[in-house]
C-alpha cells in the first residue's frame, strides 16, 4: 500500500484554482480520471478503501477520494481519506470542511480549516444542452426563475438551468452538514449571478432548515468553465450570522 501511488486511471494530482474569487486558507486539488483504465487494485495500491459498483463509479470514487486526501494534507498536514458516512456524504476531521465533486473525467475536492469557513459546497456538471435544459427546467428552477428568463434565448434558457443546477446541488453540500436536513431544488432560488461563463452568485433559502437558517437566508457562491465542465462553489463564512 502507498498513499503516493497514482493509478493509471488518473492523471497527476494538480493544484487550482480556476474560480474568479481567492478564498481564503482553501485547497482546491483536480484530477482528470479514465474508467476505461480502472484496475480493481487500485484501491488497496492507494490506501482507499473500495466502494461497490461499476467501473467508472469506482473510478470516479477514486480520484475524488486522492483529490480530497492531497487536498487535507495540504491544509492539515495529515494525508486522510474522508470516511463515508451513513448518509453517504463524506465525513471530515472536526476542524476541517470540505466538499469533492466530480463528472465526466473530472474530479476535484475542496478543503478548508473551520477558522476560515464553516461549510464548502462543490459541484462539477456538463453544461445542459437546450432540448434537455427545457425538459428538466420545470424540476430544477421555480415558478419566479421560470418567469425570469421566459424571454431570453434558448441558449440563455439552458445556461441558467445548468447554473442554477450546479448552485444548487453545491448549496446542498454547504448546508446539509450544518443542518441535517435534507432539501430540494424547488427549496432554494437563485437571486442574481454575473453574466458570462465566470462571476459570483447569491441564493435565497425559500425554506425553514432551522433556527440559524430560515427561510430568507441567503448565501453567496462563484463559478466559471474549467475544462470544458461548469464548476460552481458555494460556501458559509466563519463569522457568517446565520
Amino acid at each position: 500500500m502507498n498513499e503516493d501511488y497514482l493509478p493509471s486511471c488518473c492523471t497527476p494530482l494538480t493544484q487550482c484554482w480556476p474560480l474568479p474569487l481567492p478564498m481564503a486558507g482553501t485547497q482546491l486539488i483536480s484530477t482528470r480520471f479514465d474508467p476505461g483504465l480502472f484496475e480493481p487494485s487500485a484501491f488497496e495500491r492507494c490506501a482507499i478503501a473500495p466502494v461497490r459498483g461499476v467501473a467508472k463509479r469506482q473510478t470516479e470514487y477514486l480520484a475524488g477520494r486522492l483529490c480530497a486526501r492531497e487536498a487535507l494534507r495540504q491544509v492539515t498536514g495529515v494525508a486522510r481519506v474522508p470516511a463515508v458516512g451513513e448518509d453517504r456524504a463524506p465525513v471530515w476531521p472536526l476542524n476541517v470542511c470540505g466538499s469533492i465533486s466530480h463528472g465526466n473525467g473530472l474530479a476535484a475536492a475542496i478543503v478548508a480549516e473551520r477558522n476560515h469557513w464553516r461549510g464548502l459546497g462543490l459541484d462539477i456538471e456538463q453544461p445542459l444542452e437546450t432540448q434537455r435544459a427545457a425538459r428538466l427546467a420545470s424540476e430544477i428552477l421555480t415558478p419566479r426563475e421560470m418567469h425570469r428568463i421566459a424571454k431570453t434565448s434558448a441558449e440563455e434558457q439552458a445556461w441558467w438551468v445548468s447554473l442554477s443546477f450546479s448552485l444548487k446541488e453545491s448549496l446542498f453540500k454547504a448546508l446539509y452538514p450544518l443542518v441535517l436536513t435534507r432539501f430540494y431544488f424547488e427549496d432554494a432560488e437563485l437571486l442574481e449571478c454575473d453574466k458570462g461563463t465566470q462571476g459570483r452568485a447569491r441564493l435565497r433559502l425559500l425554506v425553514d432548515l432551522n433556527q440559524q437558517w430560515p427561510a430568507g437566508s441567503e448565501i453567496s457562491g462563484q463559478f466559471c468553465m474549467f475544462e470544458n465542465q461548469l464548476i460552481s462553489l458555494v460556501y458559509v463564512p466563519r463569522l457568517s450570522t446565520r
